[in-house]
């Protein structure tokens, strides 16, 4: 370890890090992933060049064919080309820090004993491509193979009744109380990211100080820097999704002359790259995979799955082609993943710097509030959509027609004052010129409701946050408890069931078992919309890979949409009374002992290597604030949820609060591996700890 680099440790294991100025500490932050996050990070390596079934064998080959296809390592090698000398400096600096710790890191992680892994060497670009691979699938441009079957199979105009942020997305909470609101008098920033739960966590606690900066907030372990959520002392920020649509699917047509692939564009057969690589895969033979890049993009689907590819108005002399379908993306288009911003968000001393910083921001396209102490307040949309004919947002668009190129890059992007309360949830808002489907309103509106209710008679402090993390109203229940309620003529047993959910109070608490009863109902009814056969149609999903499996599968899909499935007249010989009807009595003539929410609704996080057994239950749902998101009609486990949660206090850093869904060290085992889960269930947060005389200074030898 390098003599000007110190960690220390807060009593929940937190990393403190400090050196003696930027680029050592770069080196720190990749030494402490290495030494903490060993396996995980190396898993996302290997996740980024498409070589995971290599050891963890044939389930991984879907996702490394994709990534192969996709070329998302070397995206990430030409946006690391494109880095200014000071940005590819502090990269490589963490890069160095990452390759230092390995070794060490390896040995405490079983997980690499268990898998024959060695860990390898990171190159100068793999952050960027650990990054890549985090968000290539974040916009959700597989939505667009979904409503092309629904208008190829209903028609289009039925594309608009599953409108709604579904399996496959990620979200966010976010909201700004202004210093006019709060005990203090300065900003009260807080929220939580939703995305997949994963152990170890996607985001690690941490605090970084050198001579120029000193910044506390939740870093992606194998990329340096703290992106999405950050406090400097004098400035915080927090970002959330913010629905944009910025990848685009083309409908290619390729024929092949010898060993020369070409493709069709808008001036004919142009020239395409392809070559063949080898997927290493565990107990099995390697897999080949083509990687075919046309001048739209990389081909990701041929073949059978290439169905999406349509032939309608195809030119003269094309028809011939094969079909496929190739994916545009703007890190591949810009060799930019943004990462200029990174250093310059630690550097932050105001909003106005915060801003400056986001005008860097390529990748993916968020929503970002921040507030300094000096009462600056920011809300504004940052990262790069590009600018192109509206069909390319919703269906895959013909590469040969001309109208579908895109035309430059948004900017500046939308940004709003910020007078009051300020919220983030997914919602249409600022970027709803740059989306297609947004999450419901709920959670916004709840947000608000309850910042609003309560700024009327107290003042909010950090701690009070609590009570909006953790809110289990679940607003999006009144279409069915609506069509339950004119129900008559059920059975004594469905009539009781019927009269306790029109009284339950529409809380998602893990201890309820109205929520419990509630969520079986709603589970029958979602098998029977599925079922029935103005929606059956779509019951045989088109094929495609299974990466892609998430969006096309009909019962997730009429599980999110199913406020406008129950209130549409647009769907012939559909009755949503007489299926509710149905769902009732099924559920009441189940019988059994009534059951809590919390018994049935368990955490199932993502593991590289998976483990038997339940998770612990928790309250919450897909639209309650607490977003703890099942797919109703196929299970009551949940993977999707607060990722992190946090509260940034802008009039003392230290009354700060965070917690993640399992610990802050990545090796299983370990005392704080998973010793924060209990107070993430609960709701609780941990203090935001910087004073160095709080902390314990830990040694390493190397």
């Amino acid at each position: 370890m390098s003599v000007g680099i110190e960690i220390f440790r807060d009593s929940w294991g937190i990393p403190h890090l400090r050196a003696g100025d930027a680029l050592e500490l770069a080196h720190a932050q990749g030494l402490n992933a290495a030494l903490d996050r060993a396996w995980q990070i190396e898993v996302e390596r290997h996740r980024s060049t498409g070589a995971t079934a290599a050891f963890l064998g044939p389930a991984a080959v879907g996702w490394d064919r994709f990534a192969r296809q996709a070329r998302l390592d070397d995206t990430a090698r030409r946006c690391h080309h494109a880095l200014d000398d000071d940005t590819a400096a502090w990269v490589g600096g963490y890069v160095d820090g990452v390759n230092a710790g390995l070794g060490d890191g390896a040995r405490r992680a079983p997980e690499f004993a268990a898998t024959g892994l060695t860990p390898g060497r990171w190159e100068p670009w793999t952050p960027l491509a650990v990054w890549l691979a985090h968000h290539i699938l974040f916009a959700g441009f597989p939505a667009k193979l979904w409503r092309e079957a629904v208008a190829r199979r209903l028609g289009a105009g039925a594309i608009g009744l599953f409108a709604a942020d579904g399996p496959g997305a990620s979200g966010s909470n976010g909201w700004l109380v202004p210093g006019d609101r709060t005990a203090t008098g300065a900003a009260l920033l807080a929220g939580d990211p939703h995305r997949f739960i994963e152990e170890p966590g996607l985001y690690q606690q941490i605090h970084l100080s050198c001579p120029e900066y000193d910044v506390a907030g939740l870093a992606v372990p194998g990329v340096p820097g703290i992106a999405h959520f950050g406090h400097t002392g004098a400035v915080a920020w927090a970002i959330t999704n913010a629905m944009a649509d910025y990848q685009d699917l083309y409908g290619e047509r390729l024929r092949r002359r010898g060993e020369t692939v070409e493709a069709y564009g808008p001036d004919g057969w142009e020239p395409a790259s392809a070559h063949l690589e080898s997927v290493q895969v565990a107990g099995a033979d390697p897999v080949a995979v083509e990687v075919i890049e046309t001048a739209r993009g990389p081909v990701i689907l041929t073949g059978d799955h290439a169905w999406a590819a349509s032939s309608d108005g195809l030119p003269d002399g094309s028809a011939d082609g094969e079909a496929a379908v190739s994916l545009r993306y703007p890190p591949r288009v810009r060799a930019a993943l943004g990462f200029e911003a990174l250093p310059a968000l630690l550097r932050a001393r105001t909003v106005a710097d915060v801003d400056r910083a986001f005008d860097h921001w390529a990748e993916p396209v968020n929503v970002v509030l921040a507030a300094d102490t000096a009462g600056g307040l920011l809300h504004r949309v940052a990262g790069a959509v590009p600018i192109r004919h509206p069909a390319n947002g919703t269906r895959v668009v013909p590469a040969w027609e001309r109208e579908h190129r895109w035309r430059g890059w948004h900017d500046p992007m939308p940004r709003a004052p910020v007078g009051g309360l300020a919220v983030m949830a997914n919602e249409r808002g600022l970027s709803e010129p740059f989306g297609v489907e947004f999450a419901p309103p709920h959670r916004a509106d709840r947000i608000r409701e309850l910042l609003e209710t309560a700024s009327a008679s107290r003042a909010w402090s950090a701690g009070d946050m609590r009570a909006v993390h953790t809110d289990t109203f679940l607003a999006s229940a009144a279409p069915l408890l609506t069509l339950l309620a004119k129900l008559d003529g059920l059975t004594p047993e469905a009539a009781h069931l019927r009269d306790r959910l029109l009284g339950w109070d529409r809380r998602m608490d893990n201890t309820s078992t109205g929520a419990a009863a509630y969520a079986a109902v709603r589970s029958a009814v979602a098998r029977r919309l599925a079922a029935h056969p103005a929606l059956a149609v779509l019951a045989e999903p088109a094929p495609c890979p299974e990466i892609f499996r998430p969006w096309l599968a009909l019962l997730p899909r009429v599980a999110y949409a199913m406020e406008t499935l129950l209130t549409t007249d647009r769907l012939p010989g559909l009755d949503q009374a007489e299926l509710a009807r149905q769902a009732v009595e099924e559920v009441a003539a189940a019988g059994g002992a009534p059951v809590t929410w919390g018994e049935t609704h368990r955490l199932a996080p993502w593991r590289a290597l998976p483990v038997d057994g339940e998770g612990p239950g928790a309250g919450g749902d897909h639209d309650c604030v607490l977003a703890t998101s099942s797919v109703p009609g196929v299970t009551d486990h949940f993977a999707r949820g607060p990722a992190a949660r946090y509260v940034w206090d802008l009039a003392r850093r230290d009354d700060s609060l965070w917690v993640v869904p399992s610990g802050a060290c990545g090796v299983p085992g370990d005392a704080h591996s998973r010793d924060q889960q209990p107070l993430w269930l609960r709701g609780e947060l941990v203090p935001v700890i910087t004073d160095w005389n709080r902390l314990t200074e830990e040694r390493h030898v190397h």
